[in-house]
């Protein structure tokens, strides 16, 4: 029951998004570093490949940024980093409502049996 393909990618998600989180909180926490490159995390790919292959399971990966540098080496960009987490956080509120609702689900079957 909670080892179905949509609670592994529900969990395999709210991992990704976690590891996001922190992840964002960092390159704000490094904005003003010379020569920091922002870190991202990237799992959706994963993760939609593991669902169609029946597991759901995934595991989330960090890589640098590529995107252009200012004259200090830095590249992070307060603006894209304010709008990543707002989404991220999004994504993860929607994720744990849908793992409660499992839960509750599952709950109410079980008093009526």
């Amino acid at each position: 029951m909670f080892d179905s393909v949509s609670m592994n990618a529900l969990s395999s998600a709210l991992d990704g998004l976690a590891l996001r989180q922190r992840t964002i909180a960092q390159n704000i926490a490094n904005v003003n570093t010379p020569n920091y490159h922002a870190r991202t995390v990237s799992f959706e790919q994963a993760l939609a490949q593991s669902v169609e292959a029946g597991s759901g399971a995934a595991i989330a990966t960090t890589g640098v940024s590529d995107a252009p540098t200012r004259q200090d080496g830095n590249n992070v960009s307060l603006d894209n980093e304010t709008l990543n987490n707002i989404e991220t956080v999004l994504r993860y509120q929607f994720a744990t409502r849908a793992v409660n609702l499992d839960f509750d689900l599952t709950r109410s079957a079980m008093r009526t049996s």
